[in-house]
């Protein structure tokens, strides 16, 4: 078109008025595109804004059936009535495990008399003897009764021996805690 409008120029003077026709045609033209392609992307907005509703509404229409099925557990599971069943359960499992034990018990003393524990006692002396170690004369050695705490001077300066016995007696303190 803008062609078109070089060559009538060129023609005669005449022609301007036809110039200017074509001209106010060709910037009527050019408005009418940048319309257009403002219309285009007004469109791909609302067709991305409806595909965001539709995903909206297909969300909505998931969580309301959770919402029922949820609603509906609630109904079967009242909280009471569970906690009932869970304490229930506990007391159950504390008295199997009671009676589990105690007959653990009864058969461990019909089947493991006197003879047991005789052969287990001579086994370990049989074991103590064989590696060198006289028990007897070692606990006979031993103090008895308990362990009182000494107070040291400052002003001595501690051996390793005097060391070895308050680590050991820190060491009992806190077990004594626990």
């Amino acid at each position: 078109m803008l062609q078109c409008c070089h060559s009538l120029v060129r023609t005669g003077t005449q022609l301007v008025a036809a110039t200017k026709i074509l001209a106010r045609q060709l910037v009527r033209l050019r408005q009418q595109i940048v319309n257009l392609q403002g219309s285009r992307a007004q469109i791909r907005g609302v067709a991305t804004h409806t595909q965001a509703l539709y995903a909206s509404t297909s969300i909505s229409t998931g969580m309301k059936g959770a919402t029922k099925a949820m609603t509906a557990m609630n109904k079967e599971m009242a909280p009471t009535k569970q906690a009932k069943v869970i304490k229930e359960f506990q007391k159950q499992s504390a008295q199997m495990d009671m009676t589990i034990e105690m007959m653990s018990e009864s058969i461990d003393e019909t089947l493991d008399k006197d003879e047991a524990e005789e052969e287990t006692e001579e086994l370990t002396n049989q074991v103590l003897d064989e590696i060198g170690v006289d028990i007897a004369s070692q606990l006979s050695s031993a103090p008895k009764g308990r362990i009182a705490a000494k107070k040291v001077d400052n002003a001595a300066p501690p051996s390793s021996a005097t060391a070895d016995v308050e680590d050991l007696e820190k060491r009992l303190a806190s077990l004594r805690r626990i």
